[in-house]
């Protein structure tokens, strides 16, 4: 916790290494992970530096190894997972280490050349025995005499369709004979698929009718080795003359058709089709020799490849962060600087220890403290429970070095504000569910590495969810709010004293409404009810007046104390500073701007709430007639900024016989009340030209003396009083408006929560209720399905939108309202060089 509260103490060293045992001592830092390097090379080029080909080295493995990734990945061949920690390779292994890799990657490119050189003539010869044999079909039919008389029709200007189908139809061939079957030449070969109709159209055009095409696709259930690459059709196009062969061929290499040599001869053929089917036989050997053998290679190194890719990135980052180092002028040893939490310092040494001992080196490492100007890094010591609440505060800024840090209030004040808009026991139940299961299986989420961005922002926040969950039940409660229902746990402290003759002549009667009378309903005896809100609010008509009053009261109650409880904790920040100017010109006035009007505000809310009731008496020694003379606390707040003051007491001469005033709740309801309010104005306006002028004066009357300036931390040389006074101009009447508008801005907390309660009520009403209000048979089946439709909608519309929608605001409420009254949030983060925080990125887990 204390780490938490305030960042951990932070010592800058200079490091001494002796050159061999460089590697082996931020290898282990690296393991330790909670050492960050200054880079003292910045101005030198990255080609410049001393381990450069070394990097170069592990860029090259490092695209080996994701070579060899793709190829198993391409194979479906699963990596073998790494368990425990991968130790950093000795740095004479790392030349072997590159050597081994480079033959890997080198045998997989030979047998992957192997392969694709074995694919491809497979698929050729496939597709020739397809094409042969579409062509032995088709040239054992009458197709030469069908194609005779397209082509005699286009000679004599009777061009045919552009391509017919299948069928051959038996036709009279004695209208044009003046063209023999003799003379027809064809060309076949293979086509993709998909430009067939383009091809026969193009040779139809371009040869005006004379060229007779025919194709068919290429149905091949045999190939089971590459079943993806026969998206082919087999055509054969007849023609007469060299001429025309020509243009062909052109238009087939365009297509990029596999032109196959197709023998005249039947027996020729059948010949050619019975090479081909050994020529095939013999190549699926050798592919499945080939296949086994890179499988053989594959599966080898699947078992290896993690680790290798852990290694590799260990490498590089030792070597990343040696070229941080100088050498010193001997090139005996190499000189570092960093930053590392004081209390780790021994911890330090002894890795630097255990480094020097691997590399056998008889020089021991030198860490010493040093003093620089720099800014110390942040750094809090977190968990798993504390991350995720501090996340949230990161991303509003980086705390300053020792600063207070918001987490630890966070922890708490953050789900319980949201839960405050969210207010729902039935909603948080499903929420705390929901966290509870990715706490529970944890160790589960965390072995199966998942890299969806959208269930890591919600694994990362699980404990935070979890407490959301917790607050929503409890405010639920206190709304006693469930699924917009209430629950009747205790006991109303309401009775209904009508009988049914009674209702019945009052609701014939319109002159009177039918109310509760406060003394026969109310049961005084046992009081009001236990916890929460009591359930029969929920059957009331004037239910929304009451809830809206009483959240919009505890809003500004909740945001004010909130609001003060972070000017306090100013206070705290500049006791650490020791900076006494601040606690007099800034945190006193601050506190005396927010007391004598917010915080007076809220002592007035907590004073109606407990002695303005419906029922008459006195009250701070003024007699109070009825509700009616309740105080207005808004307009009672306007009238003090206007110095308007009205009359003491509610009723003339103070007595329960005087006459109310008019607009009795605009009187003064205690004595004194118009001096009171006087008084606290003064004082309000007084402390902002305090917090204007007062510090700034004092600084440049130190500057002047040679006084240290800045909280007793030495003298300020660049002092700038223009600057100075901008500065606190600024701050000062963002604080003053600022008070008003994060007051109103706490109203959100009761907007929220009643839109929240709408919504629910609203998909109570039009979803589930429809189903409960339905009966016999039909409304059995009517509840199971429209349950469904209403847990749906619960959990898409209320749960997650509502849900997101309340934590923005919980985070601009704390980003905003809270956090500016203390927090600078200009800090730097510490960034420790750590395998596991390397990994963690790499792998996108962080």
């Amino acid at each position: 916790m204390g780490s938490l509260y305030r960042s951990e103490l932070m010592t800058f060293c200079e490091l001494y290494l002796p050159s061999e045992a460089a590697y082996n001592c931020i290898a282990e830092l690296g393991e330790f992970g909670l050492c960050q390097f200054k880079d003292l090379n910045e101005e030198v080029t990255s080609y410049s530096r001393k381990f450069h080909k070394e990097l170069s080295m592990c860029d090259e493995m490092e695209r080996i190894v994701e070579n060899i990734k793709s190829c198993l990945n391409e194979d479906h061949i699963k990596f073998r997972d790494v368990n425990g920690n991968i130790p950093v390779p000795e740095q004479k292994e790392f030349s072997g280490m590159h050597t081994k890799l480079t033959l890997i990657q080198n045998e997989l490119t030979q047998v992957n050349g192997s392969m694709d050189s074995l694919k491809k003539n497979y698929l050729e010869l496939n597709e020739c025995k397809h094409v042969l044999s579409k062509v032995t079909g088709l040239l054992d039919s009458n197709i030469k005499a069908v194609a005779t008389k397209s082509i005699s029709e286009a000679e004599h200007g009777h061009a045919g369709p552009v391509y017919t189908s299948d069928e051959v139809v038996a036709e009279d061939f004695t209208t044009f004979k003046d063209r023999d079957e003799s003379e027809l030449s064809f060309i076949c070969g293979a086509i993709n698929s998909t430009k067939i109709i383009t091809f026969e159209k193009l040779i139809w055009r371009m040869t005006r009718g004379k060229a007779y095409v025919r194709s068919q696709p290429i149905d091949d259930d045999t190939n089971t080795l590459f079943p993806n690459d026969t998206n082919k059709s087999a055509f054969i196009v007849f023609f007469i003359g060299k001429q025309l062969k020509y243009k062909i061929r052109r238009v087939c290499d365009a297509f990029h058709c596999h032109i196959i040599d197709s023998p005249e001869n039947p027996n020729l053929r059948r010949i050619a089709l019975g090479k081909l089917e050994t020529q095939i036989s013999d190549l699926i050997v050798v592919i499945n020799k080939t296949s086994e053998y890179k499988n053989r290679i594959l599966f080898g190194t699947s078992q290896h490849i993690s680790q290798w890719e852990i290694e590799v990135m260990k490498v590089k980052s030792v070597y990343n962060i040696l070229n941080y180092l100088n050498v010193d002028v001997t090139h005996k040893c190499l000189i570092g600087e960093l930053w590392t939490p004081t209390k780790e310092i021994e911890n330090v040494k002894s890795y630097l220890r255990i480094g020097q001992k691997k590399a056998e080196c008889s020089v021991q490492p030198i860490l010493s403290p040093i003093h620089t100007h720099d800014i110390p890094p942040t750094y809090n010591n977190l968990n798993k429970f504390t991350r995720g609440f501090q996340n949230i505060v990161d991303a509003y800024g980086i705390a300053n070095y020792r600063e207070i840090n918001p987490a630890p209030w966070t922890i708490i004040s953050f789900p319980f504000i949201f839960a405050i808009m969210f207010g729902d026991s039935g909603h948080g139940i499903i929420m705390l569910l929901s966290a509870l299961a990715l706490v529970l299986f944890e160790k589960k989420i965390d072995a199966a590495k998942i890299k969806d961005e959208i269930f890591n922002t919600f694994y990362g926040g699980r404990y935070v969810i979890l407490l959301m969950g917790c607050f929503s039940i409890y405010t639920g409660l206190i709304y006693n709010d469930f699924y917009s229902k209430s629950i009747n746990i205790f006991g109303s402290s309401w009775k209904n004293p009508y009988n049914h003759t009674i209702i019945m002549s009052r609701l014939l009667d319109d002159t009177e409404s039918l109310t509760l009378p406060i003394k026969e309903a109310y049961d005084r005896d046992n009081g009001p009810y236990p916890f929460g809100v009591d359930p029969i609010w929920n059957l009331a008509s004037n239910k929304l007046t009451f809830l809206n009053a009483m959240k919009m009261k505890m809003s500004i109650l909740i945001g004010i104390s909130q609001m003060a409880f972070g000017v306090f904790l100013s206070l705290v920040n500049y006791f650490h500073r020791k900076s006494i100017l601040d606690v007099l010109f800034m945190f006193i006035p601050q506190l005396l701007f927010l007391s004598c009007i917010f915080v007076y505000l809220c002592i007035q809310v907590i004073l109606k709430w407990l002695f303005f009731s419906v029922t008459p008496g006195f009250v701070f020694g003024q007699y109070y007639p009825s509700s009616n003379c309740a105080p207005s606390l808004l307009i009672g707040l306007i009238n003090m900024f206007m110095l308007k003051h009205g009359e003491e007491g509610f009723v003339s001469g103070n007595v329960p016989t005087g006459k109310v005033y008019d607009q009795c709740y605009l009187q003064q309801w205690y004595p004194g009340q118009g001096t009171t309010e006087t008084i606290l104005l003064l004082i309000a306006v007084i402390s902002i030209p305090v917090m204007l002028l007062f510090k700034p004066l004092i600084q440049l009357y130190m500057h002047k003396r040679g006084m240290p300036v800045s909280g007793g931390h030495g003298h300020d040389e660049e002092f700038n009083f223009g600057d100075v006074m901008v500065y606190q101009a600024i701050h000062t009447i963002e604080y003053a408006l600022g008070c008003i508008s994060h007051t109103a801005s706490y109203l959100r907390l009761w907007a929220l929560s009643l839109a929240h309660a709408q919504l629910s009520e609203v998909l109570w009403t039009m979803v589930l209720h429809i189903a409960l209000s339905m009966s016999g048979y039909a409304g059995s089946v009517a509840v199971y399905f429209i349950f469904w439709a209403f847990s749906i909608l619960s959990i898409a519309i209320l749960v997650l939108m509502e849900g997101l929608s309340a934590f923005l605001h919980a985070l601009r409420l704390h980003w905003v309202e809270f956090q500016s009254k203390f927090y600078l949030g200009t800090g730097i983060l510490f960034e420790p060089f750590s395998f596991v925080a390397i990994q963690k990125a790499k792998e996108g887990l962080d």
